[in-house]
């Protein structure tokens, strides 16, 4: 007799699985029949976890019971989501086995399992996290820096750091985007990148932008005593890319950009080369088009395995935010947690980003991470070397716990900064226990529990 529900799929749990080789993602699915009293909705997870492990729409002999228990994926958890009538919406879990593709430590196959035509199912289908094995994360090499390696690098401790987005996205020389690193060098930016459009410009090639900027920022360091590193845009096709990251290296290349549509596999054969001993900052761009069914805790876990060091990502505060309040911290938290001895990878924030945020950046989300600003940097009314100023200047006052106001008190750059762009406070919800008018009043006026 054949069930409605295949044991070899539903009769699991965490621990059923906990310790083994299987991959486990979370989802969020929601389905929709106008009309319609009795929804299925554990049939319809069961074509869900076949399409994503050995299954077809119809029943195959070749399909044995057999194959289903050792190659099927498991429904882990259904938790129901109050949803109006004639819906159903639910978070599930399932767990894939690795025994399917694992034996190269395969991205692209891991992919189609978690995160391929599992998409066609329901009306409305979201990954939502995963979670690996260790003997899986045992075949990644994961960042060759992380954030220790960059603090390392670059000698600063104890207070974010600060990036420079080079602007325009594309159009200047080699030497324009050379005196423009030079100028936020000497005003204290940490690091400087090409923006993501910009690659190799009919004006302006790799080699020569390169070239030109370890120049200028040899010529920084020899006021500053401090030496900005710089990452240059590699973003190539598959066959070139890894090619045209070593020439980047031998040509002296600190950092390396690369863009999403590479590919997370892509990015792998970059940092995993033994060649290519520099950081590698991975750009989101088209990868936030897929957070409406892709959350950026998920995408950023992959960023992570596959060796990013750093990854730009979505704030809240930022001028397109993708992504709710919770979900651009949550990101930020879980790319730094521990993973079986993978290096933590440094959170990157930006888009829009202006010395008058830095207050709200750097609360939420802590030291360990890079403030990216390229027109709030670079927009400052005396120029990119006060702007750079300001940056820094907002970001000690923050750390120190000394106001904006009262620091721009002392410098003129962080003044004129907060009064071109503004100054921001973070918005506060006044709440401790369930009713908020029975919460305490020193939690209405201030947060005590720093």
């Amino acid at each position: 007799m054949k069930t409605y529900y295949d044991p070899s799929i539903f009769e699991y749990s965490w621990e059923g699985v906990k310790n083994k080789d299987y991959i486990i993602a979370t989802y969020y699915i929601e389905d929709f029949l106008d009309g319609v009293d009795f929804l299925d909705h554990l049939s319809k997870v069961q074509e869900m976890v076949l399409e994503g492990s050995t299954g077809s729409w119809i029943d195959i002999k070749e399909e044995t019971p057999g194959v289903r228990e050792k190659l099927s994926g498991k429904l882990l958890g259904y938790y129901e989501v109050p949803a109006p009538k004639y819906g159903k919406r639910a978070i599930i879990q399932l767990a894939f086995p690795t025994a399917a593709w694992d034996l190269n430590a395969n991205i692209p196959m891991m992919l189609l399992s978690v995160a391929g035509n599992i998409f066609v199912f329901s009306k409305k289908v979201r990954v939502l996290d995963i979670s690996f094995p260790e003997s899986l994360i045992k075949k990644f090499s994961g960042p060759k820096f992380g954030i220790d390696g960059l603090r390392k690098l670059t000698g600063v401790q104890g207070r974010p750091l600060l990036l420079h987005i080079i602007k325009p996205k594309m159009g200047m020389t080699a030497e324009e985007t050379a005196n423009q690193v030079y100028l936020t060098a000497l005003g204290g930016a940490d690091f400087a990148k090409d923006d993501e459009m910009c690659s190799t410009v009919f004006n302006c090639s790799m080699e020569d932008r390169l070239t030109a900027v370890l120049k200028a920022v040899e010529k920084a360091k020899k006021k500053t005593g401090r030496e900005l590193i710089y990452f240059v845009s590699i973003t190539d096709d598959t066959d070139r890319i890894v090619e045209r990251a070593k020439r980047a290296v031998e040509i002296g290349a600190k950092g390396l950009l690369v863009s999403y549509p590479i590919g997370f596999s892509a990015l792998k054969a970059i940092t995993s080369n033994p060649d290519i001993s520099v950081p590698v900052l991975l750009h989101p761009s088209n990868m936030l088009g897929l957070i409406p069914t892709n959350s950026y805790v998920f995408l950023a876990k992959m960023a992570r395995l596959c060796g990013a060091d750093i990854l730009l990502g979505p704030s809240y505060w930022g001028a397109t935010p993708p992504v709710t309040l919770e979900e651009s911290i949550r990101w930020t938290q879980v790319v730094r947690s521990p993973l079986y001895g993978v290096k933590p990878m440094m959170p990157t924030i930006g888009g829009g980003a202006h010395p008058g945020l830095a207050e709200i950046y750097i609360k939420e989300v802590g030291i360990n991470h890079i403030i990216a600003s390229g027109g709030g940097l670079l927009g400052h009314p005396e120029g990119y070397t006060a702007g750079a100023r300001a940056w820094r200047q907002a970001i000690d006052s923050v750390v120190n716990d000394v106001p904006l106001e009262k620091a721009a008190e002392k410098h003129i750059e962080l003044r004129n900064a907060l009064k071109y762009f503004g100054y921001y406070k973070r918005p506060r919800t006044p709440w401790l226990y369930i009713s908020p008018e029975f919460t305490p009043k020193v939690f209405k006026d201030d947060d005590i529990r720093k």
